[in-house]
């Protein structure tokens, strides 16, 4: 990323082993994520060029010397935060807040090759190599599935509750597969673009809304008795999306939050008097991965529909310019 809508695609020097802790990685299938068009849009200041991808899937080629948990030859998928999984915040399932956390340290995702540091607490293999058709599942499980899973989780979504969804990109749309997994009663997806309606009515969806804003407010109140959601996710990260949210939850009930924050502030006051909690921020992709990649595995779940794109890898700019203009939901590139 050299900064806004110029992406270019380099030839760079493949990754070695640092640490005795890393696993270098042959990337089997990268994507663009929803938070990579902040810096495209020049939203997100880029002060240097920067290697993009955090969501990846692949084969361990090597290892240092202090890994045990995966082997050369392992099909792995990855966390997009490092983390050893073992210290105590970790161990209360929040690795994306591990002591020795490493923000970024698997940046550069979009590429063949991969140095993933933190390697046993990052990483988790798969019970053997994929078919094919399993692998956008097991990439979307990287992020966008963990993240929505996890906004899920943060709103308590569950049997009898009903779920309001802001945001149809692809971590909404994976909170609404994950409400539905979770056991949700009801789910309504806030959407206007015909062919992200139809994929969260796949995924689950109960109920499509239309409306943003104020007006999505009221017709969430008008669906639910005039006291709003038990749970909502906010899969956006701007102010309307914020608040949004919040409004359409009842007293009581639960905001899991997670798109990346721009310009969001609270009113304190009127949070003050909601009664709603608030919960969120960068998913513990890793507290999920195992359950997920069992469910992917299982063939119960199939959240990789939600890649409607796939070019090579060396067409990323393009990837870049139809998640840009809301030509694709999500571009899965291949090496």
């Amino acid at each position: 990323m050299y900064g806004k809508d110029d992406v270019r695609v380099e030839e760079r020097e493949r990754p070695a082993i640092v640490e005795p802790t890393d696993a270098i990685l042959r990337v089997t299938a990268s994507c663009i994520c929803g938070s990579d068009l902040w810096p495209y849009r020049g939203l997100d200041a880029t002060a240097q060029p920067t290697p993009m991808g955090h969501e990846y899937v692949g084969v361990v080629e090597e290892v240092g010397a202090d890994v045990r948990s995966v082997k050369v030859g392992d099909f792995v998928v990855g966390s997009f935060f490092a983390s050893d999984n073992t210290c105590e915040i970790c161990a209360s399932g929040y690795q994306t807040h591990c002591v020795q956390r490493q923000p970024g340290a698997a940046s550069g995702g979009q590429s063949e090759y991969l140095r993933v540091p933190l390697a046993d607490g990052t990483l988790v293999a798969t019970p053997g190599m994929p078919d094919a058709d399993l692998v956008p599942s097991l990439l979307a499980a990287s992020d966008v599935l963990g993240t929505g899973w996890f906004a899920a989780v943060a709103a308590e979504a569950g049997p009898g509750k009903t779920v309001a969804v802001v945001g149809d990109g692809a971590v909404g749309l994976l909170g609404v597969l994950a409400a539905k997994q979770l056991g949700a009663e009801r789910i309504i997806a806030m959407s206007r673009h015909a062919d992200r309606q139809q994929l969260a009515r796949e995924f689950g969806a109960t109920d499509i809304v239309t409306e943003r804003g104020d007006e999505g407010v009221t017709r969430i109140k008008e669906l639910t008795g005039g006291l709003g959601a038990h749970s909502t996710i906010e899969a956006v990260g701007t102010q309307e999306a914020m608040m949004q949210a919040i409004r359409a939850t009842r007293a009581g009930g639960h905001v899991g939050y997670v798109g990346v924050s721009h310009d969001v502030s609270l009113p304190g006051l009127e949070l003050f008097f909601s009664g709603v909690h608030l919960h969120g921020g960068p998913a513990p992709v890793r507290r999920f991965l195992p359950e997920l990649i069992e469910l992917i595995w299982n063939r119960t779940i199939d959240p990789g529909k939600v890649f409607d794109l796939t070019l090579p890898l060396e067409e990323a700019a393009e990837g870049y310019r139809a998640m840009d203009s809301r030509r694709a939901i999500k571009v899965l590139l291949q090496p």
